[in-house]
């Protein structure tokens, strides 16, 4: 497997550049409003599912009991709110043929 290499928002204004034919500056723009929107939403206790690519959700975990593994003191462990993703079939289909 070759090793991963990292996404950037300047990969992504990039290529909109490139392939759409924007502005260097527009497309910096539309990926950071896009990247607004979906944090908005999630911060407003909203998913964001992208068709095709995938669901990102919000889950709320209890409050549970953890284990410090040095000391095996127990710690409560305070509710909290996590973000999740949740790959699209299409997108699980298209990362196996990669490999």
């Amino acid at each position: 497997m070759a090793p991963a290499g990292t996404l950037t928002r300047a990969d992504l204004a990039e290529a909109l550049h490139h392939q759409v034919g924007l502005s260097r500056a527009d497309s910096s723009r539309l990926v950071e409003q896009i990247l607004s929107h979906m944090c908005g939403s999630l911060a407003k206790g909203e998913n964001v599912k992208i068709s095709g690519f995938g669901t990102f959700v919000l889950r709320d975990k209890g409050e549970r009991v953890g284990r410090n593994p040095k000391t095996g003191i127990e710690v409560p462990i305070a509710p909290r709110r996590v973000l999740t993703f949740r790959a699209s079939q299409m997108m699980r289909d298209r990362i196996v043929e990669a490999d």
